[in-house]
């Protein structure tokens, strides 16, 4: 079987999927990527399933080895990445060939970047899914020295680039109500939506604390709500007033007032905000709710229909000799936007 195998890894480097469905009711959130779009942009990349796991980097990526010549694909948060020294654009696929060493390194925007591989990692189910879920004991950290078991690719261009949203700097966040949101007192619920948060340095799979300046928010015997369901958007005024949004690990219940629900397509955009980013929010009504999801799945579906060659900038290429040139003149594309 052919493998990944992991030379050295950052500290928060996990096996990710879509999660798993249908295990609230045996108290088991859904986890997964963080970031879902990431995992469509990714597949639409390499032609293959959002299904198959990936790599999720927690701000920080690794060194790895590829046991085969390996189609890959970068998404999600950028982050500086090569092959054998040569740099690589992200939010492209690249081929990484068997004994080349890809070193990918801390971000340089967003929170959360995910390496793709050609058939995907192809760990044993558990429960449904291959996704690690920390909080559940489900899976581990990587670790220097792990071989990440590879799935069999059924083939494919690489070379190939994907404008992806831009997602990486918080903005404004659109909620529907909640089941107490009119617990809370109207110039509260105002004042929630005047007020720019920041997102807080405490934030992890589980959930992100918003900061802001002023006093917290509350409601009127808001401890004594009684716990029941809970889904990942939610965001609990906790007892100090802080709001957290609760992200891809949330616990399956619980008794914190809910202020608001994130939509499901405004996620990866709080789950993608950098330490100090500014985020805001927006309620929408249910119809306008509906609406903005069946325009993200639309623009999911059509995300094959962006891609286009990437073509390389000629200083990065090291084998440049090796290529066709037309009259003498290639055109490259640089990772920072620039054409050459």
């Amino acid at each position: 079987m052919s493998t990944l195998t992991v030379l050295s890894i950052g500290p928060g480097v996990t096996v990710q999927d879509m999660g798993r469905s249908g295990t609230l009711a045996y108290g088991l959130s859904r986890g997964g990527a963080m970031d879902r779009l990431a995992l469509a942009e990714g597949a639409a990349l390499l032609g293959q399933s959002a299904d198959l796991a990936v790599l999720e980097m927690a701000g920080m990526g690794g060194r790895f080895e590829a046991g085969r010549d390996l189609r890959i694909a970068l998404t999600g948060a950028t982050m500086r990445a090569t092959i054998d020294g040569a740099k690589l654009a992200w939010g492209a696929s690249h081929l990484l060939p068997r004994g080349a060493i890809l070193d990918i390194g801390p971000v340089t925007a967003g929170a959360y970047g995910y390496l793709h591989v050609g058939g995907g990692i192809d760990l044993p189910q558990i429960l449904g899914a291959r996704s690690t879920h920390l909080a559940a004991g489900l899976g581990k950290v990587l670790a220097t020295g792990d071989q990440l078991p590879l799935g069999t690719d059924t083939g494919g261009d690489t070379g190939l680039h994907l404008p992806q949203s831009d997602r990486f700097n918080g903005g404004t966040i659109r909620v529907v109500p909640s089941l107490q949101t009119d617990l809370f007192p109207q110039d509260q619920r105002d004042r929630f939506t005047a007020t720019r948060f920041s997102r807080d340095t405490r934030a992890n799979r589980m959930g992100v604390r918003l900061a802001s300046e002023g006093e917290g928010f509350s409601v009127s015997g808001g401890l004594s709500v009684v716990s029941e369901l809970i889904v990942p958007g939610d965001i609990q005024v906790t007892g100090d007033g802080a709001p957290f949004v609760l992200m891809a690990e949330s616990q399956t219940t619980g008794g914190y007032p809910r202020i608001g629900t994130v939509l499901p397509c405004d996620l990866p955009r709080v789950a993608q905000a950098p330490a100090g980013a500014t985020l805001d929010f927006r309620f929408v009504t249910m119809d306008e709710a509906l609406e903005a999801e069946r325009r993200f799945r639309a623009e999911i579906k059509a995300l094959p229909t962006q891609i286009k060659p990437l073509v390389r900038n000629p200083h990065d290429i090291r084998d440049l000799l090796s290529y066709q040139l037309i009259s003498g003149v290639t055109t490259g594309y640089d990772p920072e936007g620039d054409m050459t």
